[in-house]
């Protein structure tokens, strides 16, 4: 696949695709779309023709200094040396390298940036970055230093420093970490690449580790809410559970769309189901407290992790929505400084501005943060029930099939589980609202943006192994149940998401085992999608 980037509509959907292999593992490539670099080819043309010389006037980080050396002018001279030392400057990130597809999606965004032709650099820079992505040569980036205003600048500065050959600079390439020059040239690139006015600048502002960041974040996100809503949908059959509180015409009483959206779900996975009857809560599960033939007291509603699903997974929904759409703007937009416009004479001027500020993706990923913590509080709650027979209407103790004693069963899962919960608590605290001035109170108000999109992520892949411990939980819970309620069969998208979970996990059936092994292969379902694959090729494309 080719992603042609022309600064105006690259998706979440292709940054991923870019970001991470296929399951075949192939990347899909990306290149400059012709017209645009055609336009970047005409700004450089520009620039090159009317502001090289030591005449020009003062234009910030084209031939002035940075910061408070704002009034500082650079020779033409001098140009070449000082954006190696710009660049210099600015490494000074600390911290455990990014993983592959943040760097991978920082490379992308960056050249997209590029191709809006609001930068400036010279249109063998860009080729060259894309070049190296399709190669897949991957600077080492620290993940810690940035405030998220002048943008990115640390990490950033690292990704240039590697990309122009520093000789203090590290790549991945082919799975080994080399010296950035020896793994370029591996590769077959020369090593060397000489720096024109306004490219450390290009190279090394904007919010784009952010935005990297945030895309990932957002794009994993979208796909969970979906695999929530199956995991719920398991969690309800396994403790048979009333189905009133998702009647449309309940929902219409209070008509926000990600409701209304996660309740038209369930009733479309839980199609056909006689699991959530009322005749089948007169089966006697394994540890009810009840007598074979005695009916089971009316049931009425359910406690608020199920009944309430729709009104903690739909604004979950809801705050997606807003923050794709931010994402959505940002994947498109220029963001160093500063720009050069055009000045509606048939030439160019250089604005600068403060496109570089990173709070459009601090604020956005302390609102996924917050959305995506709940969504995983309330699933941990369901797995809670899981393993209690009081809670889950019989089900076995910590769902387990072997001698209890011998055996433990699932309850260390939700253990687990409970730990990432409380992990995500924390997290969750907003980043956005928190700013410490830098560089001499020049940057006297940052965004923090790079920090929010961290921990968005991490809180997002804590909640992908909640919802896949529920699937795991729930899957065990409905299994250990199969041959006493065979008369109640399972709704047709709950049935598909249990059979693709056994195709991978079977039951355990004979007591306690390796559970991370399952856990993680539970994580994997989660991230390939294969369990909404398997739900929708059964029911249609859930919303």
């Amino acid at each position: 696949m080719i992603i042609a980037l022309d600064g105006a509509s690259l998706t979440i959907a292709d940054a991923a695709r870019v970001a991470r292999p296929d399951a075949q593992g192939t990347y899909a490539h990306a290149e400059l779309a012709p017209a645009a670099r055609e336009r970047i080819a005409a700004t450089r043309a520009h620039i090159n023709a009317t502001w090289m010389h030591d005449d020009a006037p003062l234009m910030y980080a084209f031939n002035t200094g940075v910061g408070l050396f704002k009034d500082q002018r650079v020779a033409i001279a001098d140009m070449a040396e000082y954006q190696k030392k710009t660049v210099y400057a600015h490494a000074t990130g600390v911290g455990e390298p990014f993983a592959e597809d943040v760097t991978r999606a920082m490379m992308l965004m960056r050249a997209n940036a590029f191709a809006s032709n609001y930068s400036g650099p010279q249109v063998e820079l860009v080729e060259r970055l894309l070049a190296f992505l399709n190669a897949g040569l991957h600077p080492v980036i620290p993940q810690k230093g940035s405030v998220g205003a002048s943008g990115d600048l640390a990490p950033l500065a690292h990704l240039a420093a590697a990309f122009c050959g520093f000789p203090e600079a590290e790549m991945t390439w082919r799975g080994k970490r080399l010296p950035a020059r020896e793994a370029i040239a591996q590769a077959g690139f020369e090593p060397d690449i000489t720096l024109g006015a306004k490219d450390a600048s290009a190279l090394i502002n904007g919010s784009t580790t952010s935005l990297a960041l945030a895309a990932l974040a957002a794009h994993d996100a979208r796909r969970l809410m979906k695999t929530a809503d199956i995991a719920l949908c398991l969690s309800l059959e396994a403790m048979r559970g009333e189905l009133a509180a998702f009647d449309p015409r309940l929902q219409r009483a209070r008509p926000h769309p990600g409701q209304m959206k996660v309740a038209r779900n369930i009733l479309r996975i839980l199609d056909g189901t006689q699991r959530c009857a009322e005749a089948a809560r007169d089966v006697v599960f394994p540890e009810e407290n009840r007598a074979p033939g005695t009916p089971a007291s009316p049931r009425v509603q359910d406690v608020y992790s199920l009944r309430c699903a729709p009104q903690v997974h739909g604004p979950a929904n809801d705050a997606l929505d807003y923050v794709e759409g931010l994402v959505s703007v940002e994947l498109n937009a220029a963001t160093d400084n500063p720009l050069i416009v055009d000045d509606g004479a048939g030439g160019y001027v250089s604005l600068s501005g403060g496109h570089f500020h990173g709070q459009y993706m601090a604020q956005a990923m302390d609102v996924l943060a917050i959305a995506m913590t709940d969504l995983g509080a309330i699933s941990e709650r369901r797995l809670a029930r899981l393993i209690d027979p009081g809670m889950s209407y019989g089900l076995p103790r910590n769902l387990l099939a072997g001698k209890q004693g011998l055996n433990t069963g699932f309850a260390t899962v939700q253990c687990s589980m409970s730990a990432l919960v409380m992990e995500n608590r924390g997290l969750a605290t907003p980043g956005s609202v928190d700013s410490i001035p830098g560089k001499s109170n020049a940057e006297d108000h940052v965004s923090n943006s790079t920090w929010c999109g961290r921990k968005a992520r991490a809180i997002v892949e804590n909640v992908e192994q909640i919802v896949a411990g529920e699937l795991l939980m729930a899957a065990q819970a409905l299994s250990l149940v199969a041959e006493v309620a065979e008369g109640y069969p399972l709704g047709k998208g709950s049935q598909a998401a249990l059979d693709a979970i056994r195709e991978t996990i079977p039951p355990a059936l004979e007591g306690d085992r390796w559970y991370a092994r399952e856990m993680g292969d539970a994580l994997a379902l989660v991230r390939s999608g294969a369990v909404i694959e398997a739900v929708e090729n059964a029911i249609g494309l859930l919303e």
